[in-house]
């Protein structure tokens, strides 16, 4: 199964490592220097040029992606448990 992450990105429900939010990830310090480190390298993709509620920690083929995303991580979390419901 696929988890929308907003506009036309989708991703392997398999695939995903972690959601996380942004208002409440973003006040260590730890996690501003990862995304700023992933940024540099090329590892985050911004899905749209909206504030990101949340961001999605994800292996894509067989590497490392981050993505921005406009949808909040609640959000995204119900909609993985509903995946999981169906079976």
């Amino acid at each position: 199964m696929f988890l929308h992450l907003g506009e036309n990105v989708v991703v392997p429900v398999r695939d995903v490592i972690g959601i996380f939010d942004i208002d409440t990830t973003m006040y260590g310090a730890d996690t501003v220097q990862f995304l700023r480190l992933a940024e540099e390298d090329g590892f985050i993709e911004k899905i749209t040029n909206d504030k990101p509620k949340s961001f999605i920690v994800a292996e894509v083929n067989k590497k490392s992606k981050i993505f921005l995303s406009p949808i909040s991580s609640a959000t995204l979390c119900k909609r993985t448990q509903s995946i999981y419901e169906e079976y």
